[in-house]
């Protein structure tokens, strides 16, 4: 049994398919992520459609233009719906659009309000903004403490144990499978069983010995067996500690 604890299923015109192969791969539990407040009901519909399928609601940083003018309230009338279990995925990322910084901030400070009112785990982006984020994450949760998820992890050891240090669990993507990614499984070798999620990030970040193509579900597979690997455990081990961990995390 594994979970994958972030992907994007919308627009996704071989959903069908997509899952099915998930399932023969025993990926019981998907954490369908939300990008863009906006489509909601899109995710919402396909949590309908598979029993075993959940959503988040949020706003990636890259959106930040666009939501301005989002506030927590928004996003937590937005957690209505049982499926919704988590808030985002929002954070900060810098490598594509560093002028936008004060916006992104001010959108995340509005998940992490989301978060902290709601009690739901806030799905956390970070790329090329480690001090930053720190700073953010630490000041909020000394106010008021929150549950989170560092996704897709890919960053310093500085910003994997502040994350922990305030309890948030680390996600392992398909990153961790590729020839040039010492640091990041040196950086997984570090983090605590209890804290580690598996995730595909689908369709981006297709894990070796797929990279390079559309990634799906399935894939997390990979990913896991990586995984186990770095912390030498079995890949049954892995899987269910992951999944484990993915069902406390979101009370399922």
């Amino acid at each position: 049994m594994l979970a994958d604890s972030h992907c994007h299923l919308d627009n996704n015109e071989e959903l069908d398919g997509v899952i099915a192969r998930a399932r023969e791969a025993g990926v019981e539990y998907i954490l369908d992520v939300g990008a863009n407040i906006s489509h909601l009901p899109e995710h919402l519909d396909i949590t309908r459609r598979y029993e075993h399928i959940y959503t988040s609601v949020g706003a990636h940083p890259e959106e930040a233009k666009e939501f301005v003018d989002l506030r927590a309230i928004d996003i937590l009338r937005a957690t209505e719906n049982e499926k919704v279990i988590a808030i985002g995925e929002a954070g900060l990322d810098y490598y594509y659009d560093a002028q936008t910084k004060e916006i992104q901030k001010a959108l995340l400070s509005e998940h992490i309000m989301a978060a902290q009112n709601s009690g739901l785990p806030l799905v956390v982006h970070n790329r090329d903004s480690d001090d930053d984020m720190i700073e953010m994450l630490a000041r909020a949760f000394d106010k008021k403490e929150f549950k989170g998820i560092i996704h897709c992890y890919s960053s310093s050891s500085k910003l994997r144990d502040a994350a922990l240090a305030m309890g948030f669990y680390i996600s392992a993507s398909g990153i961790i499978t590729f020839k040039k990614s010492d640091e990041v499984r040196a950086n997984f070798a570090a983090v605590p069983m209890d804290r580690l999620l598996v995730e595909t990030d689908a369709p981006y970040l297709a894990p070796e010995p797929n990279r390079g193509k559309i990634n799906e579900c399935a894939n997390v597979v990979y990913t896991a067996r990586k995984l186990a690997e770095i912390k030498q455990v079995s890949f049954d081990e892995i899987a269910k500690v992951t999944t484990d961990n993915f069902k406390r995390l979101f009370g399922l």
